[in-house]
């Protein structure tokens, strides 16, 4: 009797965790991960994730749909949200060998213009980024980038 109730627990154990296993879907590649962009704070950090340590998830959900990203360099260049969103999305898992700071330098409940800096070895890169809210979430709308 007592082998006989070992064995049916043992067997709804097996069960259990076989159903538990097949219960755990994996995410596809063509689901979108949500981001927690409720807070500008949040947005900026997520920002600063995908730009600097290779972070994918939630690309098309951080940047508005009429982003802007100006490079101020010797050939300045101008760059839309498509572009910009595939060439993060080719960067995943690629973190920058740099030191990175944040500056908050204006902010209210709509927007947020933040600093941010980049020092890598040889010179430094400053991208000053406009965060905006839309709806209820936080999105990035421009991004100035500028080097020494």
């Amino acid at each position: 009797m007592n082998s006989l109730v070992k064995t049916f627990a043992a067997a709804a154990l097996i069960a259990v965790s076989t159903f538990a296993m097949a219960a755990e879907t994996p995410v596809s590649k063509t689901e979108k991960v949500n981001v927690n962009l409720s807070t500008a704070d949040f947005a900026l950090d997520h920002y600063v994730a995908v730009t600097t340590e290779g972070e994918s998830a939630g690309v098309e959900q951080l940047f508005a749909t009429d982003f802007n990203q100006k490079i101020q360099a010797s050939n300045a260049q101008s760059n839309g949200r498509s572009a910009v969103v595939k060439s993060l999305k080719k960067q995943k898992g690629e973190k920058l060998n740099c030191v990175v700071s944040t500056d908050i330098l204006e902010e209210s409940g709509d927007y947020m213009i933040a600093k941010v800096t980049l020092k890598f070895e040889d010179f430094t890169k400053t991208d000053l980024v406009t965060l905006v809210r839309e709806g209820n979430d936080w999105k990035v709308s421009t991004s100035i980038n500028s080097y020494k």
